[in-house]
């Protein structure tokens, strides 16, 4: 495994941050997929994280007590009807992560977790129908407010660290409180 060697030892920590929907991108309702496009984003989306783990896995090339990030969104529990298939990515990638988490975590003491971060403006993101809406509404909901990109990375980097050691298996929401609002004020008032 050449990245050992190039690195001088094992890694201490992989983050996995990549998705997309041909779907969404092509503007297919989730009524009408083009199931090739649908296997592309899928295997894009959450396949890969299993193909990173199980490479990692079988070279032994996680240090002992580190840790896999992968990123996610709520809508792999909640329905974003223009999410479209990504919902269903999501839902496969936070599966793999309870799933591959509890081996890496037995065999290796490696640690496995996803992060369901706020509606964040990416590339991907910003393909999805009425984005900017669901992010006004998003942050109207939040009573903390949404977490920015960089707040999502200082967050990820508290996962990499020795004082969650012990946290494996998990999909951490870092949506300032979305996840667990019914309606916000803002909301009944805009109403």
């Amino acid at each position: 495994f050449q990245l050992i060697e190039i690195l001088g030892g094992k890694l201490d920590f992989v983050l996995h941050s990549i998705g997309m929907s041909v779907n969404v991108r092509k503007g297919k309702a989730y009524t009408n997929q083009n199931y090739d496009w649908t296997q592309k984003g899928w295997d894009v989306s959450a396949v890969s994280f299993h193909k990173v783990m199980q490479t990692l896995y079988k070279q032994d090339a996680m240090s002992e007590w580190g840790s896999i990030l992968a990123l996610t969104y709520m809508a792999a529990q909640r329905t974003f009807p223009d999410y479209n298939d990504m919902a269903d990515n999501k839902a496969y990638l936070e599966s793999i992560a309870r799933s591959f988490g509890y081996f890496f975590g037995k065999d290796k003491k490696v640690r496995v977790n996803t992060i369901s971060q706020s509606p964040t403006p990416t590339t991907a993101g910003q393909g999805v129908k009425g984005f900017d809406g669901f992010i006004s509404y998003a942050e109207k909901m939040s009573p903390l407010g949404n977490a920015t990109a960089q707040e999502c990375a200082e967050y990820s980097i508290t996962l990499f660290s020795d004082y969650t050691k012990k946290v494996t298996m998990q999909n951490l929401f870092h949506d300032g409180g979305f996840s667990n609002t019914g309606v916000s004020q803002e909301v009944i008032e805009k109403f």
